[in-house]
């Protein structure tokens, strides 16, 4: 049984369909990247899997169970959110921030499970820091050891690497696929498809709202969806720290 699941998933937005008979599957022990240009609907998949984009068909389901029938605190014991947004309204320090992750544990073992997903990100030396006076990479990692701290057995994490530096992307999704290697089940949206490549398990393809591609990676982004998804005349070459991809934007005609 599959962890995370949209199952014929279709939803709108302003009147705009955001999702067209979406299907996307995610088990424990599994990292899965969702990419596709802006305005595909990788946000839409993780929102509604997240219980926060209402389906109008379909069904999202978390263990099995249907999100729209689960409680608030059902879906938060299931999968952990990460958005894309990186605000914080209050000047917290981060040991606090990561402790709301875990909201079902006493305080003490709140604060000593954010501690611990702050270490993981390597921001542990920020724990008693306000997150107001941090820049944003450093905001970044501490919403995502709040994340990690949930415990749960589901991982939604949207745009994770968005305006980091590229060491701190790759230890993201190095912590990333190391949950999934846990027994974790993870999907992460990316724009970086050479990061998809080298660290996701699959690669879940959406253009204008539907799947083109469900696959391994360097199989799912094949030179015929990146010309016809992307927009990039590209081809994968193999490097020592995996594969590389080496493209450039196509020709139009004309």
């Amino acid at each position: 049984m599959s962890t995370l699941a949209l199952i014929d998933a279709t939803a709108s937005l302003g009147g705009r369909i955001v999702l067209d008979a979406v299907d996307l599957t995610v088990a424990a022990g599994e990292i899965v990247a969702v990419v596709g240009p802006n305005g595909a609907g990788k946000s839409s998949a993780i929102r509604a899997l997240a219980g926060l984009l209402p389906l109008t068909g379909g069904r999202a389901r978390l263990q099995g169970e249907d999100v729209a029938a689960l409680s608030p605190a059902g879906r938060a014991e299931r999968a952990a959110y990460l958005p894309q947004e990186r605000r914080i309204a209050w000047n917290l320090p981060a040991i606090e921030v990561a402790a709301l992750g875990a909201p079902f544990l006493q305080a003490t073992d709140a604060r000593a499970r954010a501690r611990d997903a702050l270490e993981e990100v390597e921001a542990g030396h920020l724990a008693d820091r306000g997150v107001a006076d941090m820049s944003g990479g450093e905001r970044a990692r501490v919403l995502l050891a709040r994340a990690l701290a949930t415990g749960a057995r589901g991982l939604l994490v949207d745009e994770p690497i968005a305006g980091l530096d590229p060491d701190a992307q790759l230890m993201v999704l190095e912590r990333l696929r190391a949950r999934a290697r846990g027994g974790q089940a993870v999907l992460v949206s990316l724009h970086d498809l050479t990061l998809a490549a080298r660290f996701a398990d699959r690669a879940v393809v959406l253009d204008q709202a539907k799947v083109v591609a469900d696959a391994a990676p360097m199989e799912a982004l094949s030179p015929g969806v990146m010309a016809r998804v992307f927009g990039l005349s590209g081809r994968w070459v193999t490097g020592p720290e995996g594969p590389l991809l080496a493209a450039g934007r196509r020709q139009s005609a004309g």
